[in-house]
């Protein structure tokens, strides 16, 4: 028969229960501690998140209040080279205009250019036009009804300015012949090779005619005279710039230019017939304009008084750069 063997120490098994709950609690709290020591990390890991959080908060909150700021200054930016533009340079002359010039409104200056150079560019009138001879027919319609017509000879000899013009119309009637002639400032008559003084009305006319003129306006440089736009209108259909010009004598020409052409269509002045009588309004009228050697010329014109025609002149031919003899502009009495 075999006999238990008990340990020593241990009546009815409770020394090794007792031992064996003392290894248990070892083994368990030695278990225990060794997950401690693991998740120790592990809660040092997961607690990372929560700062990166909070740091990703206070960074986009810091982000959210710079925003307004930036956008101010931006702006501020942006606004700045506006004022620069408005503000006029520091060393800008105090006469220059504030305010440009507008899109397609010239000056009296632009347009009067613009017509010298439709006639032919101020070099080429100068060379061209320095001397002439022009023949035509001369249609006056005198104060009774009667019509009177006659056929003329004009030479002349261009000067620094139409004051220092020499001028000779030869006008042949049916019932005699005579001239007059310009020069010096002066005007005086010539019947049969014998100077005489023209009668007042008739020397009028005759100055009249040259200081009223397209040269006027094509030699206003030449003859110190000032330009003004008076305006641009339409008239009985036609688009037209108005052009003022005065001479050093106070002698007032409005011009009315064609917009399309610069042509000088028409042009305006008033004057006594006589000293001392009312003023008269003139209507001088140019057409059948044609190209003679490089410039532009009038083969017609018709002169009004206060809207009554009054002459009708023909050009038939004309001759620029002949030669004219100087003395034939001379007074043989002088």
């Amino acid at each position: 028969m075999t006999a238990s063997i008990k340990p020593k120490g241990s009546e009815g098994g409770g020394g090794f229960h007792t031992a064996y709950a003392t290894i248990r609690r070892f083994d368990t709290h030695h278990q225990a501690a060794a997950c401690a020591r693991k998740s120790e990390p592990l809660r040092r890991f997961t607690g990372l998140p929560r700062l990166f959080s909070a740091l990703v908060i206070a960074f986009t909150l810091l982000v959210l209040l710079a925003v307004p700021t930036t956008k101010v200054n931006s702006a501020n930016q942006q606004k700045d080279p506006q004022k620069e533009q408005k503000e006029p340079p520091k060393d800008q002359p105090k006469d220059q205009p504030k305010k440009d010039q507008p899109k397609g409104v010239f000056t009296a200056e632009q347009i009067s250019e613009g017509v010298i150079i439709a006639y032919g560019s101020r070099p080429a009138l100068e060379q061209i036009r320095r001397n002439g001879v022009e023949r035509g027919r001369v249609t006056r319609n005198m104060p009774e009804g009667a019509t009177e017509e006659s056929n003329y000879e004009r030479r002349f000899v261009r000067g620094e300015n139409l004051d220092k013009d020499k001028i000779r119309l030869d006008q042949r009637l049916p019932t005699m012949e005579y001239s007059l002639v310009y020069g010096g400032g002066k005007i005086w008559g010539l019947i049969n090779g014998t100077a005489f003084t023209p009668r007042e009305d008739t020397a009028a006319s005759f100055l009249s005619q040259h200081h009223h003129s397209l040269d006027s306006l094509l030699r206003y440089k030449e003859n110190g005279s000032t330009i003004t736009l008076a305006g641009q209108e339409k008239q009985k259909g036609l688009d037209l710039y108005i052009i003022d010009v005065e001479d050093k004598e106070k002698r007032k020409t409005r011009f009315f230019i064609s917009t399309k052409t610069l042509r000088v269509l028409w042009l305006e002045y008033e004057e006594a017939p006589v000293r001392g009588a009312t003023p008269v309004k003139y209507t001088k009228k140019f057409m059948d304009y044609r190209v003679v050697q490089q410039t532009l010329v009038p083969y017609r014109t018709v002169l009004l008084e206060d809207g009554r025609e009054i002459q009708e002149t023909r050009l038939l031919t004309v001759t620029y750069g002949s030669k004219v003899d100087d003395s034939i502009f001379k007074n043989p009495e002088a």
